[in-house]
């Protein structure tokens, strides 16, 4: 390797920083992050640097660089624009066994800056030895996508937990083994939801059973084997259908799970991006085809989760929006079975994004009201003097079969036959179509058309915006 990466403790430390420049301006703010005292040696210097030192304490010396601005530095940064000095800083701080970067120039350098993703107190640096920055930032983005910001706040908990878990369990592969199955278990996932009362707990819990192994293991036997027996079910929000509308904490709930139940409406690319070796249930729900009714599925998450499992529950949508989400958790908190609901992006929100159809908009719609489409015995039974206002845009959920009813009933109450409406089709895919109409045309239109579920219907003149604003194509 062309560098060796290091973490450089500069807290409190003195560091001189040639040019005050915008290059410059980036650089001492990650100094000053890292608690350096810092001197800026330049003749000019940037507004948000000067205003940088004054709020963190370092000093702006305004002149021209000299060699002795170098003495008694622990860190030298030139980032000027003139190529003589940072030639002459670079000479000078070699001269003096002190380590110095030069912006944009590796071969006057003894560091480099690598691209940093800051959860502090965890780091993590990406370098390429400086031929490509460019590279290294889009490696950063890609990496601050992965690891959640409350991941520092995981390696604070474990390192105030360390010597606990050293005392009791002395054998250096069994409590390495103990912390694995901590953090990426429900322990490190009540942290990352700010519960550190509750992941000490479960700590303590399963530090007793780890240490009973252990035991075991130096008495030649085999242990107890209950390391992380403490079940929990997570409802997931597995969004609109695109997997990239996942959220951070849905994915990694995913990818830990020991058994995913999934419904009829999550897309297959979601469903795959489970552990390999998690078991996947289908549970999914069409009409009149129900492969587990609601209480089976139920008693099944209670079942599951008594068994020690981490179990995810991952639903379309948004589970607290007509997705019985309510119904599935009563059960668990009756048997006083930990859970977590992570939402997700409701099929309004995405279909309406995707359509480019603004749920509200200043000069359409006031408000906006989420209806269950859902028959009940062949009929919508709503109260439809409710859906009257011009103002405010109706969402209709699971609305396909009961269109029909839905324009002829509002009509009948008193809409105008002209009012737009929209339905969408697979929604935020590759599949997605939007067809357009009004209540009185509608009805001809999807008989024509014989669009699928999943489908969203959107009834008010935010509609109309579709032509101009829809921005997603399928090719």
């Amino acid at each position: 390797m062309d560098y060796l990466p290091v973490s450089l403790r500069l807290r409190g430390e003195p560091v001189v920083l040639i040019g005050a420049g915008s290059v410059a301006t980036r650089k001492a703010r990650l100094l000053l992050a890292a608690g350096a005292e810092l001197t800026v040696v330049a003749p000019d210097i940037t507004q948000e640097l000067e205003t940088l030192l004054t709020e963190r304490g370092g000093q702006w010396r305004n002149r021209r660089y000299r060699e002795a601005d170098l003495h008694g530095k622990v860190l030298v940064v030139a980032a000027t624009s003139d190529r003589a000095v940072n030639r002459a800083v670079s000479a000078h701080a070699r001269a003096l066994h002190l380590p110095v970067n030069v912006v944009d120039a590796p071969q006057l350098c003894t560091f480099i800056f690598p691209a940093i993703v800051d959860r502090s107190p965890l780091s993590i640096a990406i370098s390429s030895g400086g031929r490509s920055p460019v590279l290294t930032r889009m490696l950063r983005g890609k990496i601050e996508s992965l690891v959640p910001a409350s991941y520092g706040a995981l390696a604070v908990f474990a390192g105030r937990m360390r010597d606990t878990v050293k005392r009791r369990m002395a054998l250096p592969s069994p409590r390495r083994r103990f912390w694995e199955t901590v953090l990426e278990g429900a322990v490190g996932e009540q942290v990352l939801t700010g519960n550190e009362e509750r992941a000490a707990q479960l700590l303590l819990q399963q530090l007793s059973d780890a240490a009973s192994d252990e035991a075991g293991e130096r008495a030649g036997g085999e242990g107890t084997g209950t390391i992380g027996a403490i079940g929990e079910v997570y409802l997931v929000g597995a969004g609109p259908g695109d997997p990239d509308l996942m959220t951070f904490k849905a994915m990694r709930a995913l990818q830990s799970a020991d058994v995913v139940l999934y419904d009829r409406l999550v897309a297959p690319a979601i469903v795959a991006m489970a552990r390999r070796d998690a078991e996947q249930i289908y549970v999914g729900k069409a009409r009149a085809n129900h492969a587990l009714p609601q209480r089976q599925i139920n008693q099944l998450l209670v079942e599951l989760a008594l068994q020690g499992k981490r179990v995810v529950r991952l639903k379309g949508g948004d589970p607290f929006i007509f997705g019985r989400g309510g119904e599935e958790i009563e059960l668990l908190a009756d048997h006083n079975i930990p859970f977590q609901v992570v939402p997700g992006i409701t099929a309004a929100s995405g279909a309406a994004c995707y359509a480019g159809i603004p749920l509200t908009h200043r000069d359409y719609a006031q408000s906006v009201r989420f209806v269950t489409g859902h028959l009940k015995d062949g009929e919508l039974t709503h109260d439809w003097r409710q859906f009257l206002s011009p103002t405010e845009t109706l969402v209709f959920y699971m609305g396909l079969l009961g269109l029909p009813s839905i324009c002829r009933q509002l009509q009948a109450y008193g809409r105008a036959p002209d009012t737009p409406i929209a339905l969408v089709e697979r929604a935020t895919t590759r599949e997605q179509r939007v067809l357009r109409g009004t209540l009185a045309t509608m009805e001809a239109i999807v008989a024509r058309e014989q669009p699928a579920a999943p489908t969203l219907i959107i009834v008010g003149d935010v509609v109309k915006l579709h032509r101009d604003l829809a921005w997603f194509r399928v090719s």
